[in-house]
């Protein structure tokens, strides 16, 4: 099966998905996640697991827009705090969109890069595996793949 030009993504009221949805300039996908600076070697990873706010938008046929990211903290800083601090700004985001209904999705694949860390819906491929290729949403760490459904695995 190939892969769709845009891929579905099921909203999930009390899981991963629970902030994706439609607003009235199209569709977004946001998420308070944890980001590694791309190529980071593994030491000291509580300084390099920096907490951000993310908001991801999209047009009514699921065309990448724009996204709107802000770290608020490492784990060495102190993880809850720093967390709250993402909900906190991701709910202002939130907030501010105009007829925001959380509903399922389906966007485009995109890449982004924010201060050395990847963001984005990418396809990845392995030779080795039956399907083949699948979409990766990064740093959120959720895998969509054939049937294309909506469903993800983390």
């Amino acid at each position: 099966m190939s892969v769709p030009d845009v891929i579905p993504i099921r909203h999930e009221p009390d899981y991963r998905t629970r902030t994706i949805g439609r607003w009235q300039g199209g569709q977004f996908f946001a998420s308070v996640t944890a980001a590694f600076p791309e190529g980071w070697s593994g030491d000291d990873w509580q300084s390099q697991k920096r907490w951000c706010a993310v908001l991801h938008q999209f047009d009514g046929a699921g065309r990448y827009l724009d996204s709107r990211i802000r770290f608020t903290g490492t784990t060495a800083d102190g993880e809850e705090k720093s967390i709250a601090a993402a909900r906190r700004l991701l709910a202002e985001w939130l907030d501010a969109l105009p007829e925001r209904h959380y509903q399922d999705i389906a966007i485009a694949p995109f890449a982004f890069r924010f201060e050395g860390a990847l963001f984005g819906l990418v396809l990845e491929e392995d030779e080795e595996e039956t399907d083949g290729v699948w979409a990766e949403f990064y740093p959120d760490g959720l895998g969509f793949y054939a049937p294309w459904d909506g469903e993800y695995d983390t």
